[in-house]
This record gives C-alpha cells, sequence and structure tokens, in this order.
C-alpha cells in the first residue's frame, strides 16, 4: 500500500508538468494574448477621439504621442509606438523567451507563488480564495444531496425492477439526462424568483445586502435561502447517472450465486440486501465519491452562475480566457490539476480499503 502511495504521488510530478506544458503552448499559441487586448483598448479609445467632435486637445495629444507609422508581429499593432508596445512586454514578462517563461512559471507555482491578475491588480490566491467558496458551496451541497437521493432511489429502483415505481422513476431519470440544468435553473426562476408567478427566493448572490447585520441563526437560513434554487439545478442535472449506476451495481449483486446461497439459508431480504448485498454493490459508489466531488466542485457550471449572479471560480475562468488573462488561468489549472490528482488517489485508496481483495499495487506490477 505505501509503495503504491509513494509511486502515484512520484506520477503527479510529470502528469503536472506535461498537463501545464500542453496548456502552455496552446495558449501561447492562440490569438488575442494581454499585449493586444491592451493594443486593441488603445485603438479603441483613439478612434472614439479622432471620430468624436469638440474632443479635448489633449486627448488628441495623448493619441497621437502613442500611434506612429511602426510595423510589429502584433495584430493590430500598426500605428502603436514600438516602445510602447515593449514597455507591455515587459509589463506581462513577454520579453523573454517561451521556455524561459515556462520555466520560471513553474518555479514560482512550486511555491505556490501564482503572481497577480493581469487585468485585476489582485493576487491570483486572494482571488481565487474569494470565488472558491462560492463553489465550494454548489459542489459541496450539489454532490451531498445527489448521493443521498440517489442512492436509496437506486437501491429501490433494483429491488422493485420493472415495477411501476421503476418505470416511472425512470422516466425522470430520462428527463434529468435530457434536459441541461441551466433549462431547469430557467423553469425554476421563472416559477419561484420573481420571473411570472412567485417571488419567493432571491435572484442574486449567495447571501443577502444586510447579512451582517442578521443574527446567527438568520445568518443560516438566509445563506440556504439563497443557495436553494441552484443546488436543486444542477442537482437534477447530476442525480440521474448516479441512481442508475447504484441500481445496476444492485442489480448484478442481487442475481450472484453468493445471494442465492443466503435466501436458501433462510436469511430475510433485509438480511440478504443489506448484510450481503450493500457492501458488494456499494464499491464502485463510495469509491467513485472524490472523482465525483471533483467533479462538481471543479467544473463549476458557468451558466448557472450566470443566471443567479453567484460570482464563483465558473464566471471568473470565463472571464480570464476571454481576457487572456494568463496567471488567473494557468494559475487556476496548476491548483485544480493537483488537486484532482490527490482526490483520484484518494478514490483509488477508498477503493482498496472498501473491498480488502483489491490491490492496485499487485495489479500495477
Amino acid at each position: 500500500m505505501l509503495k503504491y502511495i509513494i509511486h502515484r504521488l512520484l506520477l503527479i510530478i510529470p502528469t503536472l508538468l506535461g498537463i501545464m506544458l500542453v496548456n502552455f503552448i496552446i495558449v501561447q499559441a492562440a490569438p488575442g494574448g494581454p499585449v493586444e487586448q491592451i493594443l486593441a483598448k488603445i485603438r479603441g479609445q483613439a478612434t472614439d477621439v479622432d471620430t468624436r467632435l469638440g474632443g479635448s486637445q489633449s486627448e488628441v495629444q495623448t493619441q497621437s504621442s502613442i500611434v506612429s507609422g511602426t510595423e510589429s508581429s502584433y495584430r493590430g499593432a500598426q500605428g502603436i509606438d514600438p516602445a510602447f508596445i515593449k514597455e507591455l512586454e515587459v509589463q506581462f514578462g513577454f520579453d523573454k523567451p517561451a521556455h524561459l517563461r515556462f520555466i520560471h512559471m513553474i518555479k514560482n507555482y512550486l511555491t505556490f507563488d501564482f503572481g497577480r491578475s493581469y487585468f485585476r491588480d489582485r493576487s491570483v490566491i486572494s482571488l481565487v480564495g474569494e470565488k472558491f467558496l462560492v463553489s465550494l458551496s454548489l459542489g459541496l451541497w450539489t454532490t451531498l444531496l445527489v448521493y443521498l437521493i440517489s442512492i436509496p432511489l437506486g437501491i429501490w429502483k433494483a429491488v422493485r425492477d420493472g415495477s411501476t415505481f421503476d418505470i416511472w422513476t425512470s422516466g425522470l431519470i430520462v428527463i434529468g439526462y435530457a434536459v441541461p440544468s441551466f433549462l431547469f435553473a430557467l423553469f425554476l426562476i421563472l416559477l419561484f424568483a420573481g420571473g411570472s408567478f412567485w417571488s419567493i427566493f432571491p435572484l442574486r448572490g449567495l447571501i443577502s445586502d444586510n447579512w451582517a447585520e442578521l443574527s446567527t441563526f438568520n445568518k443560516i437560513g438566509d445563506y440556504f435561502w439563497h443557495l436553494t434554487l441552484p443546488v436543486i439545478s444542477m442537482v437534477i442535472g447530476g442525480f440521474a447517472k448516479l441512481t442508475l449506476l447504484t441500481k445496476n451495481s444492485f442489480l448484478e449483486e442481487i442475481n450472484k450465486q453468493y445471494t442465492i446461497t443466503a435466501r436458501a439459508k433462510g436469511l430475510s431480504e433485509r438480511r440478504v440486501l443489506y448484510g450481503h448485498i450493500f457492501r458488494n454493490a456499494m464499491l464502485i459508489v463510495i469509491a467513485g465519491f472524490p472523482t465525483a466531488f471533483v467533479g462538481i466542485l471543479f467544473t463549476s457550471n458557468l451558466v448557472i452562475e450566470v443566471l443567479f449572479s453567484l460570482d464563483g471560480m465558473g464566471l471568473l475562468g470565463f472571464e480570464s480566457a476571454v481576457n487572456r488573462d494568463y496567471p488567473i488561468m494557468f494559475g487556476t489549472l496548476y491548483m485544480f490539476t493537483l488537486v484532482g490528482m490527490i482526490f483520484h488517489l484518494l478514490g483509488d485508496l477508498t477503493y482498496m480499503l472498501v473491498d480488502r481483495r483489491i490491490d492496485l499495487a499487485a495489479s500495477r506490477a
């Protein structure tokens, strides 16, 4: 076990480096970097000054001091002073070759120094810490509710396979598979958030504006009041897969020989189900919990966050990709990849702890 854990931990290093390198190459090759973003804004401002009647003389002189007839490798740099472009390159670190930038980035990341955002003038750690709380709230409660609903439902569907209950719940599962979470969110907003019918739940933020003035009990209530609709939207879209996985696992175990033998010995159905079948059937479900949590937590639903005005990791990642905010893009990629691989290792270890017959170290050898 210890050798397997050490091997997996050491394997994280080249895997993480490979992921970072591939993404670094792709991002560097993509057009529209931070320098080009600044140049586009400058050219837009210059156009506004030129076309605006009665513009101040100082504004025109400022734009004229930047514009000159030069060529550059940056898109949209025509007419921009090369000295100004050089200053931008130094500011963003693009005055160095790409391989040196990558090595410097990895050295900093090893000490968890992710730098500062290009366009927010804040450290990446503080930004991620602020936004992560929103995603943590959504991911934690969504994962918990998905498991609390899916496991009992999957067991009952397996026990009553082919019954009316199984058929009707299968219809709900099909709907959960087919309809995206954001459509459920729109439906809930329409019904319960002042869309057209009732205005029961809030439509903005994770807490109310007067949250600091509330008592402890009211703070807890306010927090869950804001979470209700977005969490329900994500749960409806996420419970279907786990329910079917639980049902199929139990159906497979129900028809095995040891179950038939237990019934032949005179054991009750409840004793057979929870004393013999449950542990074996729940192996894959329990072992998959760390991976499922990472999936829900680190793949924040951007549309859900936008619909409910939740400023979380999904919205932060989208904005950083649009603005080419490389420190946030690579910082979050590094952190989430590292945490994701550790959680995958925890998932494998959980599988081994639940079923002592499994020895992943031996199978690797």
